[in-house]
């Protein structure tokens, strides 16, 4: 080892956070709202995977294609589209979301809150500790004094089908930053990120065929991916639906790529994307030395404390502690712990109770997600499915959107579906569906409605605004009321 490398500087801080993205920030900047120190580590861009590869470029592409589609639906706007989509443009707009994966903007804010920010890979280095290596081999000891908040987010996995590594194939961070539009594109995996990316590529000109073991968006109501694989079958899409890809190859650098399918037929594209799920990013994080397995998911308690660990010193936030890979979720979470930690520290009781100041009790109970593709989907809560089997009697409302005026002006002929999941024997939301052009506006509404367990007598008096497409509220509610009158002991 040199001398450079060998040589460590120490600092002390309230608490160190590893990771810099949207939920590292956000139990940074509730910590220091409470009067912290806090230091910040960050071994690529300060922003995270969301800001550059996933939400944030995956939207700004997407949407073009979906205003197109929305335009191609009002006589008299669809006869103003002429034309295929500018790809340069599209482009264009999703670098400049991203800045050009400039962090500076980024770096600055972590700066202004307060934080200090370390560029570099850090590491545990036993209980309250972490080291930060640089680029150039220096070493940065860090201790806390109150807390290490692990927020390192998750990685693609590919599965271990033989060819895998000789295609090069794309995850969603080739799916996101990407700027040539393959003529044939495969996309493997029928979850969120799969249904949008086939959604993306296909609006931008690529063939695309969609692969799936199983249904579409297969945590969601069965009739949202239904109506999602229509969607993007009439947009051109091949869906194909209990395949999976046995093998691959690609014997020139620069030609197609060959998939073999359990059926044995083969199918030849430019480009395979897989989205096939997610592992933790927990591998060269130093767990082993509290005691934990690298490269594991990280058990939390409703505060997000690690379970594994003695003390109450050890925090997992967002996609590392596998309670919900989804952005806002973690954020949310990063803000609970954020103030969890600051009341720990100050020697106040900590309120963990459901819906408590330092509970995230949300992540059982009301976690929203929206998927855009062609139609949206867009749920909270539980599946009809999910709340049977958690025990509960189950009613459900399932209705078109037709039914609602305000959705026939919003899109001519428009085509949607929801559903409400209640519990039968409170008389509140456990889930709320929606499928349909733009429904992800109507999201926050259901979402308020599941966490707040509002009385559906009391949602009733909530007007629907007329007309709006968030009228199928009425609708919804209407048919549930006439339900329970007309079979009170179901």
């Amino acid at each position: 080892m040199s001398q450079a490398q060998g040589t460590q500087e120490a600092a002390v801080y309230d608490v160190v956070v590893l990771g810099a993205g949207p939920v590292g920030q956000n139990v940074a900047v509730r910590a220091r709202a409470a009067g912290l120190s806090v230091a910040v580590v960050e071994r690529e861009l300060v922003g995270g995977e969301c800001s550059y590869w996933a939400c944030v470029p995956s939207k700004a592409l997407l949407r073009p294609v979906i205003a197109v589609a929305d335009a191609r639906r009002v006589d008299g706007a669809r006869q103003a589209v002429t034309g295929p989509l500018d790809t340069d443009g599209v482009f264009a707009r999703r670098n400049r979301y991203v800045t050009d994966w400039d962090d500076t903007g980024q770096a600055e804010g972590v700066k202004s809150m307060g934080a200090d920010l370390f560029r570099g890979h850090g590491r545990l280095d036993g209980p309250r500790r972490v080291t930060v290596t640089r680029d150039d081999g220096t070493l940065r000891t860090l201790t806390a004094r109150h807390a290490v908040a692990v927020a390192t987010g998750s990685l693609p996995v590919l599965p271990g089908i033989p060819g895998i590594e000789e295609v090069r194939p794309w995850t969603n961070r080739h799916g996101t930053d990407s700027s040539t539009v393959p003529a044939r594109l495969v996309v493997v995996g029928g979850g969120g990120v799969g249904v949008e990316m086939a959604t993306l590529w296909q609006g931008l000109g690529s063939r695309v065929t969609l692969l799936a073991r199983r249904r579409l968006l297969p945590r969601m109501e069965g009739f949202a991916g239904e109506l999602v694989a229509q969607g993007l079958t009439e947009a051109g899409a091949d869906v194909r639906i209990g395949v999976q890809v046995t093998a691959l190859r690609r014997p020139d650098p620069e030609g197609p790529v060959t998939l073999t399918l359990d059926d044995g037929s083969e199918l030849e594209a430019d480009e395979v994307l897989f989205a096939t799920g997610r592992t933790p990013a927990t591998g060269d994080i130093g767990l082993d030395t509290v005691g934990l397995t690298p490269g594991s998911w990280l058990d939390v308690d409703t505060t997000c404390l690690v379970r594994a660990t003695d003390g109450d010193w050890l925090y997992a936030l967002g996609d590392v502690n596998h309670r919900a890979l989804l952005t806002h979720q973690g954020k949310y979470q990063g803000r609970t712990a954020g103030d969890a930690i600051a009341a720990r520290a100050a020697g106040r009781p900590v309120d963990d109770a459901p819906w408590g100041d330092h509970a995230t009790t949300a992540d059982q109970h009301a976690v929203p997600q929206v998927f855009f593709t062609d139609p949206e989907a867009a749920a909270v809560g539980l599946s009809a499915e999910q709340a049977a089997d958690a025990g509960h009697r189950v009613r459900t409302v399932d209705l078109d959107f037709n039914a609602a005026q305000g959705a026939n002006l919003h899109a001519d002929g428009y085509r949607g579906r929801a559903r409400l999941v209640v519990d039968a024997d409170r008389e509140v939301l456990l889930g709320v569906t929606f499928v349909g052009p733009g429904v992800s506006e109507l999201l926050h509404s259901a979402t308020v409605a599941v966490a707040g367990e509002v009385p559906l007598k009391r949602l009733r008096h909530a007007v629907a605004c007329f007309p709006t497409v968030s009228e199928i509220w009425l609708f919804l509610l209407s048919a549930y009321q006439l339900d329970r009158e007309t079979q009170p002991g179901a």
